[in-house]
């Protein structure tokens, strides 16, 4: 007796009603599936895999559906070089954003889940993108995959192997993990490792060491048939760990040929050439012929381009690749999109940043010169210690803890992020005596009048723990964590998130210890140390402009007249300069050029604060409400952001100020939003 046998396994194929095996006995049919299972499964790269396998889903794909390689074709030889048939070990990615990056990197997961299991580690800046990467990206590349579903166990309440950043399959396991964790860094061995947006990644994970070295590390054991993927947007010249592994590796480019004269070439800005305010007219010039290439031309040239070294690889298991923006497929990021982006960045050096990293996939090269103390000194405002110019919004403190005393300046801030110095104060005695501490909590609790009669506090005081950081961490724990920020200052940048935490840290208080007794903050000091500088740099307009109703650009830093020339040397007391390492690489470091630099140091606290109250990520509908409370607008006759008037002369707003409050009653101001 013969009978019919149907089956939806990947292995043992679909038995329809007309296949020839129906025509054999049950038993024979049965063990003729059961040998084929056995058989392995056929030999797939990373992108063939993603093309037979892979859908993407609405929930994070721009264009669901099933993928198609042919879609980025400079994707192909990256996949490909991540299967294991490929000799390489680790391929290196510096890029521009929009490219497909991260969906590629999603296919290698799902091509190891499928096709050849192991243990692999995924790793994210942070623990919490890891978490919202897992969310939003990696259960729809299973849920939307059957040959995934069939492997990774559904997630439940009950099954540990299916959890937010652990998921089990046939033969192996992928932990994701956060750069800023030690502990899942270092959970365990990983045949497979993908580090994506590398350049976000701290310093040191948990001051255990660099998260690049600690996650390799995992992969040692495995010899010659590890795959490392290491894919980030780069960010500053000597700082950038994408830059610094590209230049190590054969360092490819992705080369296509001309339409007009079959020239190959690999695509370069200076080359994208359009009217001046006409974004609209952008063509490709030819570097052979000179030829306009238009936009529709780029399917076809990335359709037959090709990846080409361009120099040797100091590792010869490691290869690199490097691609902009400029072979976005048509449809993503067109060259018109480029040129506009390019002329509403001109005037900007943030701007500008911002294009080379994302636009052109390049390091961006930070000056850090320090400004000259003696032109700050020429150019200071007036307006009297104490007092809030009327462009101040919110007020911050940052305090330097010293030997033998604790400064502290205190700074206001206004749209754009601008800046004002409203204090300077020097706490005698060090952090071993109570009153210092008694003292800096008075602080916390005073008012600054302000331009338009209110009074205003301390929004946010940041404490640097570098000292004596149990005694800061006492006295913060005493104020009360709404106001006060302890933070501890680290090397290195990190634009996108340059401060980070709070993480829970052991205090003592009284020789008594209190587990996750304070709330440490930590703080990217050269990012805020180069912005400082380049906000002095920025060009003020003359006396005449703000006449006729010009502004100060956004980030310009207000620097009172009672300000000393000690305090100004210190303000800009550091220079960013280039050094080599060991390897002979380039690194940036920042240098004293004098002894003192409390001031910087307080700055950047200060600066640190507002980032922690949130003001760089304020929408419009805050700052409006900010003003309102203040009462913006209801004043015609308060002095402009720099104290002087429009017609030249000083203000002198402190007798206003006592006729305002006597007038309108005592309003200590203290937005819902700074705690």
């Amino acid at each position: 007796m013969s009978e019919r046998i149907s089956t939806s396994s990947p292995r043992l194929g679909s038995i329809s009603d007309d296949d020839p095996i129906l025509a054999f006995d049950g038993a024979a049919a049965l063990l003729r599936a059961w040998g084929g299972g056995l058989k392995p499964d056929p030999l797939l790269t990373v992108s063939e895999w993603a093309d037979r396998y892979r859908k993407l889903s609405s929930r994070s794909a721009a264009e669901p559906g099933r993928y198609r390689t042919r879609r980025t074709p400079y994707m192909k030889e990256i996949m490909d070089a991540l299967s294991p048939g490929h000799p390489a070990q680790r391929v290196v990615f510096m890029k521009a954003a929009q490219v497909g990056a991260t969906e590629s990197g999603n296919s290698f997961i799902g091509f190891v889940i499928h096709q050849a299991p192991g243990p692999m580690l995924a790793v994210q800046p942070t623990v919490e993108l890891a978490k919202r990467n897992s969310r939003q990206r990696i259960d729809p590349l299973i849920e939307e995959s059957p040959a995934l579903r069939d492997k990774v166990k559904p997630a439940r309440s009950r099954d540990a192997g299916n959890t937010m950043l652990s998921k089990e399959f046939a033969g192996g396991i992928l932990i994701m993990t956060g750069a800023n964790s030690a502990v899942g860094l270092r959970s365990t061995p990983a045949r497979y490792i993908f580090l994506d947006e590398v350049d976000a990644y701290p310093a040191s994970a948990d001051e255990e060491g660099d998260p690049v070295s600690l996650a390799e590390a995992r992969s040692l054991t495995f010899a010659h048939r590890r795959k490392v993927f290491l894919v980030s947007t780069p960010t500053i010249r000597g700082l950038s760990r994408i830059e610094r592994e590209y230049e190590a590796s054969d360092q490819r480019r992705f080369f296509v040929a001309c339409p007009h004269c079959g020239a190959s070439q690999w695509l370069k800005f200076e080359r994208l050439r359009w009217e001046k305010g006409k974004p609209e007219t952008a063509a490709y010039a030819c570097e052979a012929c000179d030829a306009a290439i238009a936009e529709h031309h780029k399917t076809a040239m990335l359709e037959h381009g090709e990846w080409r070294a361009t120099a040797t690889s100091v590792d010869p298991s490691t290869i690199g690749f490097h691609l902009s923006a400029l072979y976005s497929p048509v449809g993503w990021l067109s060259w018109e999109r480029i040129a506009r982006a390019w002329e509403a960045a001109h005037s900007s050096d943030e701007a500008i940043r911002a294009f080379r990293n994302t636009i052109l996939g390049e390091t961006w090269v930070e000056t850090g010169e320090a400004p000259d103390w003696r032109r700050l000194y020429d150019r200071r405002g007036n307006w009297p210690a104490g007092t809030v110019p009327r462009g101040g919004l919110f007020l911050t403190a940052g305090a330097d803890v010293q030997k033998d005393r604790i400064e502290v300046d205190v700074w206001a801030w206004g749209r754009g992020l601008e800046s004002w110095l409203v204090d300077h104060v020097v706490i005698d005695g060090g952090p071993e005596h109570a009153r210092s501490w008694d003292t800096l909590a008075a602080l916390l609790a005073r008012t600054w009048p302000h331009a338009r009669g209110a009074e205003m506090q301390i929004a946010r005081c940041a404490v640097d723990t570098g000292y004596e950081a149990p005694a800061v961490y006492a006295w913060a724990r005493r104020q009360g964590f709404a106001q006060v920020a302890p933070v501890k200052g680290v090397e290195g940048f990190n634009r996108a998130s340059p401060v980070s935490g709070p993480t829970y840290v052991d205090a003592t208080e009284g020789g008594r210890r209190i587990r996750r007794g304070a709330r440490l903050w930590t703080v990217a000091v050269s990012t805020f140390k180069a912005e400082t500088y380049r906000h002095l740099r920025l060009d003020r307009p003359t006396a005449e402009e703000l006449a006729a109703g010009a502004s100060f650009p956004p980030g310009t830093v207000h620097l009172p007249d009672w300000v000393e020339s000690e305090w100004l040397k210190q303000f800009v007391a550091e220079q960013l300069v280039t050094v080599k390492t060991k390897r002979g690489f380039a690194r940036l470091e920042w240098q004293k050029l004098r002894e003192r630099n409390e001031a910087l140091d307080a700055r950047v606290y200060a600066r640190a604060a507002a980032w922690i109250a949130g003001a760089d990520r304020w929408p419009e509908a805050k700052w409006r409400d900010l003003e309102a409370q203040l009462g913006a607008g209801d004043d015609a006759a308060a002095p402009p952001s720099d104290g002087v008037l429009a017609d030249g002369t000083t203000a002198e707003p402190s007798a206003g100020l006592i006729r305002r409050r006597t007038s309108c009653g005592r309003r200590v101001f203290r937005s819902s939003y700074l705690g």
